[in-house]
């Protein structure tokens, strides 16, 4: 059955509502529950929005099952340096409940924070591709001295090392297919929101999923992987409301992704003042759709 998790975004004010909601997606049984890494999100403007490392310390130590995550990291603004060590003492923290979503970034706002202009999508690739591979290294090993074109870490200490091992969980955020070979050789998780800017029409968001799902299968077998050995997450964005019109909308939703060889689709947990993501009112149906 597809598993169930929810994206509970950096918002919430005060931030113990944030806390609230996690475990509310606890209780209810979901999987995991993702948080947004961004310096703010233009859809969300002049809201606070809070930072996700700790937001995800307080997470940790406010709930025992559930697992907790990022959605998605990337090089626009962390080093892998200290990123690393905030992802160890996470682990640490969680008990060993973290898993860290990671992903180039976009052009957007997080991308001209630190006052460079935004890198083009063929830089931004190379860019995450070495900032991966460092951070990999990073988490897998005591004591680090690795030297890159972009990024630099010498007698850097991971003591005592994630709780998960060999390291904590890395779920690549991939659609083309030089991201998808970086989900191959690093990614214990893929996770997607399918096609840009077609996620309204639902057969053709449907269909790319798909596709995107076979790709990375090829992929997978091209690198001596087995097309078990990730996990296949959907999220579904943010402002995109066909699936909660109905139940059985729902239910033929989750089948579909099932038959793609989906393992869980992530959903925007409900919010009390904006009925964008998964409706309360939806929120019955979609947790019995899940078995919960």
């Amino acid at each position: 059955m597809l598993a169930l998790s929810a994206l509970v975004l950096p918002d919430r004010d005060p931030p113990a509502d944030f806390i609230a909601d996690v475990r509310h997606a606890e209780a209810a049984g979901v999987r995991t529950v993702w948080t947004y890494d961004h310096l703010s999100w233009p859809t969300l403007k002049n809201r606070p929005w809070y930072s996700s490392v700790p937001l995800l310390a307080a997470a940790a130590v406010s709930t025992t099952r559930v697992r907790i995550g990022a959605q998605v990291a990337t090089p626009n603004f962390r080093h892998p340096v200290p990123f690393a060590k905030e992802i160890m003492t996470l682990d640490r923290i969680s008990g060993g409940r973290l898993d860290v979503g990671v992903g180039a970034g976009t052009e957007g706002a997080d991308a001209a924070a630190l006052g460079e202009p935004p890198f083009d999508r063929r830089e931004r690739t190379e860019r995450f591709a070495e900032w991966l591979s460092m951070l990999d290294h990073l988490l897998t090993h005591e004591i680090s001295t690795v030297r890159g074109e972009r990024f630099t870490a010498v007698e850097v200490h991971q003591i005592p090392g994630c709780v998960q091992q060999p390291r904590v969980p890395l779920t690549v955020a991939a659609a083309g297919t030089r991201a998808l070979r970086l989900v191959a050789r690093y990614g214990q998780a893929w996770v997607t929101y399918g096609p840009y800017l077609q996620q309204d029409d639902p057969d053709s968001w449907l269909q790319a999923l798909g596709a995107q799902s076979d790709a990375l299968t090829e992929i997978l077998a091209a690198c001596g992987r087995s097309t078990s050995s990730v996990r296949r997450i959907v999220q579904v964005p943010f402002d995109v409301r066909w699936p909660f019109e109905s139940s059985d909308r729902y239910v033929d939703c989750v089948g579909r992704l099932t038959a793609m060889g989906f393992d869980e689709i992530a959903l925007h947990w409900p919010r009390r003042d904006d009925e964008r993501g998964l409706p309360s009112g939806a929120l019955g149906f979609v947790l019995a759709a899940h078995g919960l």
